[in-house]
């Protein structure tokens, strides 16, 4: 909740509306009687709803990722809507885009501006969510993101600004479709819809063969103009398995963090390079460090630390790198 109902930039001392999400589900009611059969699911009674950004622990997510696996294997459930805070949700998402294995809707939301505003769009972005989801028209699709009328790929969101309605964009490539009321438009996909309905649809990041425990700690490190090589050295350290470092310009680094950068590589940390700019970084070369074009620092982090709770290869990790992390459609043939 805000502080008062035209002060959405501030936080209240109250959490929200009395029984949290369900109450936001009456209010949609009449409405959403013709729209979908729902049942709700509160996570934070188990201690693992994702819960404030700030708090997300890798342990929640893997739980969660299994919970929705475990919902979607019900032949009588069509589709999922997860809700959260904005935050971190482009990390939510991909993290759940890499290891839920069913292909059925799976959509993430949330709102900008808080219940008790007059601005609060937790309403239309939750009831857009359950019209895509029980549409079905995002099957295969892996993980979606929707606000603000529009819904995106997990692997090409990100959030843009810290208030605004229109936060979540895909720089590179654009929303995959819009929800206006009743009408659903789908005018992109991810490309790993072209494996709709094979084996080959699924990641290898199957949750079930693994721990929460068995996920490494991997770190993002940004470069900047004179970067200390502590902030590698530190990261080592501290137990990281795997580093990202997100670049300047397609992914370079300082040139006083090159000696810590080596010895990291000589120790066995795995380091992927990005580039902090949110666009198109440097194609894998088959150097000591992999490179993983376009993909975010953030979500590399996440393909990052699955792959290395799967493979000591560091060439399947290259593999993974430069096929899931940068998926993409095969030439159009007209013959």
């Amino acid at each position: 909740s805000a502080q008062t109902r035209i002060s959405y930039l501030d936080y209240g001392g109250d959490t929200g509306p009395a029984n949290g999400v369900q109450t936001i589900i009456e209010d949609l009611h009449p409405e959403l009687e013709g729209i979908a059969n729902l049942s709700v699911v509160d996570l934070a009674g188990n201690g693992y709803s994702i819960g404030s950004s700030g708090g997300l622990t890798t342990e929640k997510l893997y739980v969660i990722s299994r919970t929705i696996d475990a919902f979607l294997a019900d032949p009588e459930v069509d589709g999922l809507v997860l809700t959260a805070g904005t935050n971190v949700l482009e990390e939510d998402a991909y993290f759940f885009d890499l290891t839920v294995q069913s292909p059925k809707p799976v959509v993430l939301t949330g709102s900008m501006h808080q219940y008790n505003a007059f601005t609060y769009d937790g309403a239309t972005n939750l009831f857009s969510s359950i019209r895509l989801a029980a549409n079905g028209g995002t099957t295969c699709f892996g993980t979606v993101v929707l606000l603000n009328d529009q819904f995106f790929a997990a692997r090409d969101v990100t959030k843009t600004d810290g208030f605004r309605m229109d936060t979540f964009d895909a720089r590179l490539y654009g929303p995959l479709g819009v929800v206006n009321q009743d009408n659903i438009m789908v005018m992109r996909a991810p490309a790993r819809v072209q494996d709709c309905g094979t084996e080959d649809w699924a990641t290898p990041f199957d949750l079930s063969t693994l721990t929460a425990e068995d996920l490494p700690t991997v770190d993002i490190i940004m470069s900047h103009v004179e970067a200390s090589p502590s902030i590698i050295e530190g990261s080592v350290a501290g137990g990281a398995e795997g580093i990202v470092i997100a670049g300047h310009g397609p992914g370079g680094i300082s040139n006083f963090q090159t000696e810590a950068r080596d010895a990291a590589l000589e120790a066995g940390v795995v380091l992927v390079s990005t580039s902090r700019t949110g666009g198109s970084g440097s194609y894998d070369n088959g150097g000591d460090t992999i490179n993983a074009a376009d993909l975010q620092p953030l979500k590399a982090r996440i393909l990052l630390q699955l792959s290395l709770a799967f493979t000591d290869d560091v060439e399947q990790v290259r593999e993974w790198f430069t096929t899931i992390g940068v998926a993409r459609f095969e030439p159009y043939s007209f013959e």
